[in-house]
Parts: C-alpha cells; sequence; structure tokens
C-alpha cells in the first residue's frame, strides 16, 4: 500500500506593507478626538489655568518689567522701519510659543499615557479603527488643545489693549496651523520614547534654543548672521513671522514662504511620525 504524498514546501507569506506607505485616513478619527475632548472636559479649567498661567507670566514679567526699560522696538517690515512697544513684540512672539508648548505637552506626555501606558489606543483598535486613524486624532486634539489655550491668551491681551487689530482672526487660523504643526513633530518622540524622562531632551535641546532663535524676545537681526540664516527655517520662526505683522494690524512679508515651510513641516512630521508609530506597534 503506497503512502499518502506528504508537501513539505513552507508556505509563504506576503511581507507586511511599508511602515512608509501613504496614510490610510477615514472619518473614524472622530470618535477617537470625541473621546478625548469628552475625558478632557472633566478636567477643562485645572488644564487651562496650567496651560495659561506660566506664557502670562512671561507677558507681565518681561512685557511690563523689561518692556518699562527698552521701551519701543524696531521692527522691520515691506513699508519700512517701525516702532513698536517691547510688549506687543513680546505678546505677538510669546502666543506662538505658547501654541507650540501647548501642542508639544499634549502629543508628548498625555498621549504617551494613552497609548503606553494606559493602554488606551490597544483598546480603541478593537474597534474598526485604524492606527493611522489613532495618530491624526491625537495630532488634531493636541492641536485644538493648543487653539484653546492661545484663543484664552488673546482674550486676556485683548483686555490689556496690547492689540485690537481685526487681523487677530486670522491670527488665530495661523495658530492652529502652528497647533498641528508641533503636534505632529511631538508625535515623532512619542513614536521613539520609552519613557517620560525621554521628553526632557525634546524640550531642553529643542524647544528652548528654538524660543530664543526665533525671534519671540529679541529680533533676529541681531544674531549672528550664520545663526540667522539658519533661524531662518525653524518652524517657530516662521509661525512668528507670520503672526506679529498680524498682531501689528500689517500684512506679512513672504507670507506663501513662511506658509509653504508650516506646511512642509507638518505634512513631512506627520508621514514620519505615523511611520515611526506603525512600526513600534508592529515590533
Amino acid at each position: 500500500m503506497s503512502s499518502p504524498i506528504t508537501d513539505h514546501t513552507p508556505l509563504s507569506y506576503p511581507p507586511p506593507p511599508s511602515v512608509w506607505r501613504a496614510p490610510s485616513l477615514s472619518t473614524r478619527w472622530w470618535p477617537v478626538f470625541l473621546r478625548n475632548l469628552l475625558v478632557w472636559r472633566k478636567l477643562a479649567i485645572p488644564s487651562l489655568v496650567g496651560n495659561i498661567a506660566e506664557p502670562l507670566m512671561w507677558l507681565v514679567a518681561f512685557g511690563y518689567g523689561m518692556g518699562a526699560l527698552v521701551g519701543q522696538i524696531t521692527v522691520h517690515g515691506p513699508d519700512g522701519d517701525t516702532q513698536v512697544p517691547y510688549i506687543l513684540f513680546l505678546a505677538s512672539g510669546s502666543i506662538c510659543m505658547s501654541a507650540m508648548n501647548a501642542a508639544s505637552f499634549e502629543a508628548l506626555y498625555s498621549a504617551f499615557s494613552r497609548m503606553h501606558v494606559q493602554k488606551t489606543w490597544d483598546g480603541i483598535m478593537n474597534a474598526p479603527v485604524g492606527l493611522d486613524d489613532v495618530v491624526l486624532a491625537e495630532m488634531l486634539w493636541a492641536a485644538f488643545k493648543a487653539l484653546f489655550t492661545v484663543t484664552a491668551i488673546m482674550g486676556v491681551m485683548l483686555a490689556l489693549g496690547i492689540s485690537h487689530s481685526p487681523k487677530l482672526l486670522l491670527a488665530w487660523g495661523v495658530l492652529l496651523g502652528v497647533g498641528a504643526m508641533f503636534s505632529s513633530i511631538a508625535l515623532i518622540f512619542n513614536a521613539l520614547a520609552k519613557g517620560y524622562d525621554f521628553f526632557t531632551y525634546y524640550f531642553t535641546l529643542v524647544l528652548t534654543p528654538m524660543m530664543f532663535l526665533s525671534g519671540i524676545f529679541f529680533p533676529r537681526e541681531q544674531l549672528p548672521e550664520l545663526v540667522r540664516i539658519a533661524s531662518d527655517w525653524l518652524p517657530l520662526t516662521n509661525a512668528v513671522e507670520l503672526v506679529r505683522p498680524l498682531f501689528m494690524d500689517r500684512w506679512p512679508e513672504h507670507a506663501l514662504r513662511h506658509g509653504a515651510v508650516l506646511c512642509g513641516y507638518t505634512v513631512a512630521a506627520f508621514w514620519l511620525a505615523l511611520a515611526l508609530t506603525r512600526k513600534r506597534f508592529r515590533g
């Protein structure tokens, strides 16, 4: 009796899709965004106080304290040099810094807690929601938190009479884009982090130097030429160059270039963050 022939050929499986593939997005990011909103709503007041207290202290201490010593400051523009109060110069830059910090904090510490510590992302993905939609929701949620923060700060600035330019409404929209850009950048480090301590490097080595090189506290024309040229391409610099003229009731110079830089950073950073997050969950 002949024995049956057994095929010992190993099974071949298709290779896993590349982590660098195009984002696969859908409207399913909205329930994730809404979930974060409902959770945050219980802590909205403490969160708001924590987010606006520090930038307002910067504004009062430097704007009114140092502003009394500095007085007027020269701002270069397409129509020539303009003298503006130092507090206006500082406020128009520090609100971009506030958007950066608020978006970064949410996309780092809070997103890492949901992703790694609480395993909220794993629970969400048990529903028909993909990882790409979760990352998009986290990016948009951090941008919204940043917008909420700068709206409160802008309200205080209006109450103090720092600026009443009607172009502030446009600046409000630009700041939403600034929040999206910095939340996308922060999600890169969120994907790489093994613990909360890792974020100290990002704040100390990336965000803090950018604060002092982007023209928030003093005009960038005072920087050495090579440093100033390098600072031209920093994301925070381009945000300030768009927002500051709007506070002064002027149109930004080279607005298309600055806007293109912000969009480029946002798209590239989100794609990289998504690829690294896919790699982390695959491993």
